[in-house]
């Protein structure tokens, strides 16, 4: 794997909207069926805002109904990492991007098979790139 991206807080805010700093940088959430992503179903790569890496092909997405963009598998297990968040009351794991640490979402053990997971992502957190036609 690559160096881990380091940058601080101004460098960010610097690159990113406001909406996608919270999100990724502070660990905000956006509101349920807000994100450009959560009803989006074109073929292609979603990708870290923060840094481009490769997280989620658009053929692991489903509609997990809750209003953020779902996925049953990250592109590969190094794309992202994965963290107990202790926050809100409540125990949850944690979605990071494994490149820049930037807050994706949070997974849970409710999704489709083959994989019985649901990694629930804020499409703040996301970039597209469209899948080429040949």
């Amino acid at each position: 794997m690559s160096e881990k991206i380091k940058k601080t807080d101004e460098q960010w805010q610097d690159e990113l909207s406001s909406e996608q700093f919270l999100v990724t940088r502070k660990k905000g959430t956006e509101r349920a069926f807000t994100g450009k992503y959560h009803d989006h179903h074109e073929k292609g790569m979603y990708t870290c805002v923060c840094c481009g890496q490769e997280l989620f092909r658009f053929s692991e997405k489903f509609d997990s109904g809750t209003g953020w963009p779902s996925f049953w598998e990250p592109v590969s297990q190094g794309s992202v990492a994965e963290k107990a968040d202790r926050s809100h009351g409540m125990t949850r794991t944690e979605v990071l991007c494994s490149k820049c640490d930037a807050h994706l979402g949070h997974v849970f053990p409710d999704g489709p098979q083959p994989t019985g997971m649901r990694y629930c992502i804020n499409s703040a957190s996301l970039d597209f790139e469209e899948e080429k036609e040949e």
